[in-house]
């Protein structure tokens, strides 16, 4: 009773304080109109609008809860208790835009967030017990909630331990590989050392956490009723949108450097090669950030602002200049002047290789594809179909053999771009039926008859190949245009998105910017008349992954959107004719079940799946670090086996590519890195083989029969 009297006391008063000087006005009716602009673009746009009931009420309150104290470190049962009279409300409360419910739920926030503090501020300073005999469940989803404010307390007593002890024995591995007996620590120095960082980092994050604002958490309330429709249906504030356009475009106004947190400090983490700051030579990595300044304006003090708020005051319209003052890591200070331009972030665009791998194939053009990137509101913005045909015009030039389209990892992006890149290999027709709500499908096609590349091709995929990506391989596939390899199935995300500006619902809205809603319209289906949706595209050829046997995709999305199936449409392509992909499929299989390599793939992945499946951990220093050795004996078998270089494989850029690269260190290290990466790619060498049966089994490429066995010297 003490102990929550005193709880409850500091709470309150650290409360009351905070309201005092917060800086994030309250605007109740701004936020009614964001609620009412939403719940209308919902129910006329949204694909299947749900019926907005007791129903649409449980689960949007279960997800809101879940979703603002996902480890279950905050909110007591006895805080959803208060809340639960709303849980058959919040429908009604929602059509009248009522926000008593968010009003609650958001002082409710303020408060358990100050009471978390003041209890890891006690919990940090005790003396663990590590001989204690106890466990701690790591499956948040297994763990109830704390029924009362000691047992939140013994929660955040657990989770504090097990950081601890995780940090500890992290230690003591790293100790193990001193070369230097002399410096080695006793183990009570190094659980010191532990339990110091361990309060640093949860320090950190409580002064993120008390920057965060009732706009963070009315976001997250919005985004419990999107979801609630689907999982890709989401709201995004003006700051969330135009980072979205930055991440799909490539590119952004502003100064060119990458920022972080330190502390109560913006630092600057990386400068982007070519961007202003990088031309200005002044501003350097480690800089910490205190002032800025813009044109013929007061400087403002940004030490203890939110990252993302100085990000927004770094950021601005092209040609304008603004002013950093900036602390040195020798303690030194100055103000630097930039002048804010187009950035190009060009790691996220396509880029091409060739390849060779001597005895097997040579002269291969491979083509990563890292997005399906594109600027949608300029003309002249970036377009990845544009880009790849480009990538492709330069590989023909080089007379490659055959092409790789890597998609693993590729999430996807514009529907345009991709209906346009899959008719680069094909002479024109049908890529993909799009079905709006309540309306017959209808065709995206390929209208240009020209066949950009007309040779053998295969597209690599994995688990994350979703969206666009799935699209390509599936056009492709069922045109039997290419031979898809990789993980079991693709990712499963068969919708299209599209943002609604809420701004343009009111005319001459005093509120604005009020955001954008990313909501689902369509859904896409295969010309064959299947969907991707859940099911994903299933590969040619399956090269096992890590991820082989884990659930993975749009399958474990709550509230993902049913499969379904429609009409086929004529397709057809007379560029090449696949018959022998059973075959090419046989050679490949032979392959990988003699490959070590892919022997201890599988093996990994059965040891990650009884990983995954584990739900408690002890918090016994000696069964913990017994268990640890063992988990880490067993990794130790597959630390290695991404990080060797195979032999003989040669990894070239083009020379039409050098003159960029070279143009600056930092890009001439980067490509380094990413060659020596694809260099230990043995998905690449085996992608490899299965292009040579390929040549050498399909009538449709006999010509090119006889070049394959050129290798580059």
């Amino acid at each position: 009773m003490m102990f929550r009297s005193s709880v409850l006391a500091a709470v309150l008063f650290a409360f009351l304080m905070s309201s005092m000087f917060n800086n994030d006005p309250i605007n109740k009716e701004k936020e009614k109109v964001i609620l009412e602009g939403l719940m209308k673009f919902l129910d006329i746009v949204h694909f299947d609008p749900q019926v907005i009931n007791d129903e649409f009420s449980q689960k949007v309150f279960d997800d809101y809860i879940h979703d603002l104290d996902i480890g279950k470190r905050f909110i007591t049962q006895a805080e959803i208790d208060q809340l639960e009279p709303y849980r058959l409300l919040i429908d009604d409360q929602v059509r009248i835009k009522d926000l008593e419910f968010f009003d609650k739920s958001a002082e409710m926030m303020d408060m358990v967030v100050d009471r978390a503090e003041i209890i890891f501020n006690e919990v940090i300073e005790m003396d663990f017990d590590y001989s204690k005999d106890e466990k701690i469940i790591i499956d948040t989803d297994e763990k109830p909630h704390a029924t009362n404010d000691a047992e939140l307390k013994d929660y955040w007593r657990k989770s504090i331990k097990y950081d601890i002890l995780s940090r500890f024995q992290r230690k003591m591995n790293d100790q193990e590989k001193l070369e230097d007996e002399s410096k080695a620590k006793t183990e009570s120095e190094l659980m010191a050392e532990a339990k110091k960082q361990s309060k640093k980092s949860f320090s950190d994050w409580f002064k993120r956490l008390n920057k965060q604002r009732r706009s963070d958490r009315y976001e997250t309330f919005l985004n419990s009723i999107a979801n609630y429709f689907d999982p890709h249906t989401d709201y995004f504030s003006p700051k969330d949108k135009q980072d979205f356009d930055i991440t799909m475009g490539g590119k952004l106004i502003g100064i060119g450097a990458r920022l972080t947190e330190q502390d109560d400090y913006t630092k600057v983490a990386s400068i982007v090669p070519g961007g202003p700051a990088y031309k200005g030579k002044e501003l350097g990595v480690d800089d910490l950030i205190t002032k800025v300044k813009q044109e013929d304006q007061e400087p403002v003090d940004v030490v203890g602002m939110r990252l993302d708020d100085v990000v927004q005051m770094i950021r601005g319209e092209e040609g304008t200049k603004v002013t950093l003052s900036i602390r040195k890591p020798d303690g030194s200070e100055k103000d630097i002047t930039i002048k804010r331009e187009e950035v190009i972030i060009d790691e996220s665009f396509a880029r091409s290789l060739i390849l060779d791998l001597p005895g097997t194939i040579g002269n291969i053009g491979y083509i990563k594809l890292p997005k399906f990137y594109s600027s949608f509101e300029k003309e002249d913005g970036n377009s990845c179909a544009e880009d790849v045909a480009i990538e492709l015009e330069k590989l023909k030039s080089k007379n490659v053999n055959g092409v790789i389209l890597d998609l693993r990892n590729n999430s996807g992006g514009s529907l345009q771009d991709v209906v346009t890149m899959s008719g680069l290999f094909i002479e024109e027709g049908p890529i993909v039926q799009v079905k709006p709500k309540g309306r017959s499908p209808y065709v995206h096609k390929d209208n240009d008859s020209k066949v950009q590349y007309d040779g053998p091709l295969i597209v690599m995929v994995n688990n994350f190949s979703a969206s666009a990506s799935e699209i390509l391989a599936a056009a492709l596939q069922d045109y039997g245009r290419a031979i898809i390899v990789g993980s079991t199935s693709t990712f499963g995300k068969g919708t299209v998105q599209r943002f609604y500006d809420l701004d343009r619902a009111y005319s001459g809205n005093q509120f604005k910017p009020l955001g954008e809603l990313k909501v689902t319209v369509q859904k896409f289906y295969r010309v064959d008349g299947g969907s991707t949706q859940l099911k994903g595209v299933e590969s040619d050829i399956v090269l096992p992954d890590n991820f082989y046997y884990l659930d993975t995709g749009e399958k474990d999305y709550e509230n993902a959107m049913a499969w379904s199936e429609i009409e086929s449409v004529p397709f057809n392509q007379n560029v090449v004719e696949l018959n022998r992909i059973a075959d090419v499929k046989a050679k490949s299989q032979v392959r990988i079940e003699n490959n070590e390599k892919f022997k201890t793939v599988l093996e990994n992945a059965k040891r990650l799946k009884e990983n995954s499946e584990t739900k408690e951990i002890s918090l016994n220093k000696d069964q913990y670090i017994a268990m640890m050795k063992e988990r880490k004996k067993e990794a130790e078998k597959y630390d290695d086996i991404f990080d060797k270089e195979i032999e003989g494989f040669a990894v070239l850029n083009l020379d039409d590519d050098l003159p960029y690269i070279e143009m600056d260190e930092s890009r001439k290290i980067r490509n380094e890195e990413w060659i020596k990466d694809v260099s230990k790619d043995f998905y690449l060498q085996e992608t490899l083989s299965i292009l040579r049966d390929m040549i050498e089994l399909e009538e449709s490429f006999a010509t090119i029969e006889e070049k394959i066995t050129k290798i580059k010297p």
